[in-house]
């Protein structure tokens, strides 16, 4: 089964283009074809990152997101159909939801084949408990739902654990893991090079690049984070 791949959050700064950038360096390094699209104007770092499996796409219109459903239709060479990838930016929920809701595009993936997967990127703040109730709210029993832990956005999830938003996700089914944080100025480098986790992991040779221990810690912090991606239906 194929998959779209939402991820979101609703708010700034919680880590979603990051969960992004490592869920395409998951499909590459797994050789499984993907398609990306990032919806974030201002910035467009899963563009910047990725730049030859995104493209921008702009999520307050139709014709753009039909763009995205229309990706499963392209299937590559081997006739394999790819997984899709949307980053989504802050404040895109409620052009989405028209949107999906409009286009019965629940029915119309599920009739292909494709699971539709919302991942809920949270840092330990109280925004991202009263986010993710909006979302399951929205669409229910719809999608699946996969809750991110992002630990380089805080440490205690103690909130979301007790809240009934989280509750009520686990009732939908939805899968948590737990994403490590990596250290601050590794990525600050990474970020500053404006290359792929793969292309810091090797190059050696560049201004900003990686130490051989801060190599190191990134290879870690990949097959931490892909442990966790591993446990997903993707």
């Amino acid at each position: 089964m194929s998959s779209l791949n939402f991820i979101g959050g609703e708010k700034g700064g919680v880590g979603k283009s990051v969960v992004s950038r490592l869920l395409a360096q998951y499909f590459i390094d797994k050789e499984q074809p993907f398609v990306g699209f990032d919806t974030d104007r201002s910035h467009t770092s899963f563009t910047r990152f990725y730049a030859d499996y995104a493209s921008p796409v702009v999520v307050d219109s139709y014709e753009g997101l039909d763009s995205i459903a229309g990706a499963f239709e392209d299937a590559d060479p081997s006739g394999v159909t790819p997984r899709v990838i949307v980053d989504l930016a802050a404040q895109t929920a409620a052009p989405l939801a028209r949107w999906i809701k409009d286009s019965d595009v629940f029915a119309v993936l599920a009739d292909m084949g494709i699971a539709v997967n919302f991942w809920h990127v949270a840092d330990a703040g109280k925004d991202s408990v009263e986010l993710l109730g909006r979302l399951l709210n929205t669409y229910e029993n719809g999608p699946n739902y996969f809750v991110v832990k992002n630990l380089g956005r805080g440490t205690d999830f103690s909130q979301l654990d007790s809240s009934a938003a989280f509750e009520k996700a686990m009732s939908l089914g939805a899968r948590v893991i737990t994403l490590p944080a990596l250290h601050e100025a590794s990525m600050r480098k990474i970020d500053r090079q404006n290359v792929s986790f793969w292309a810091a992991v090797h190059t050696k040779t560049q201004e900003d690049s990686l130490g051989l221990l801060e190599r190191q810690r990134v290879k870690s912090w990949l097959k931490k984070a892909y442990e966790g991606f591993d446990s997903l239906p993707l």
